[in-house]
């Protein structure tokens, strides 16, 4: 079974291990943000998201410790836009690259903000 996880990008910088493809990850995943993913992402690549890797909240039923294996890995950038009425921007028009690796510290492209990641995982059951 493969699962696509949502890897915040303060959260790998914060307290996340560097990862790549084929490497067996151990991390705890809680149901996603779907939509702030969906104004990232667009709704159908959102929809494809499964679960989002968490390290810093309590522990809650909705959590799910697993060890996996990664297949793909994709950095996600995204423009800010700014919140009508509000002093606050939100990530919208994000776009995928693939990359063999990952520790958290991408660079911007252009006008495009680094978010987090897209990752694959093989999961048994």
């Amino acid at each position: 079974m493969k699962w696509n996880v949502w890897v915040d990008e303060w959260q790998m910088q914060c307290c996340g291990d560097p990862f790549s493809i084929g490497a067996t990850v151990s991390w705890t995943l809680r149901p996603v943000d779907r939509d702030w993913l969906t104004r990232v992402l667009g709704e159908e690549t959102a929809a494809t998201i499964d679960w989002g890797e968490d390290h810093h909240s309590d522990p809650s039923a909705d959590q799910l410790h697993v060890e996996a294996q990664v297949t793909h890995i994709s950095a996600v950038h995204a423009q800010l836009e700014r919140v009508p009425d509000e002093n606050a921007y939100q990530p919208v028009n994000g776009v995928l690259s693939s990359q063999t690796s990952a520790d958290g510290w991408n660079p911007d492209q252009g006008d495009h903000k680094f978010m987090g990641y897209l990752v694959t995982l093989a999961v048994d059951q």
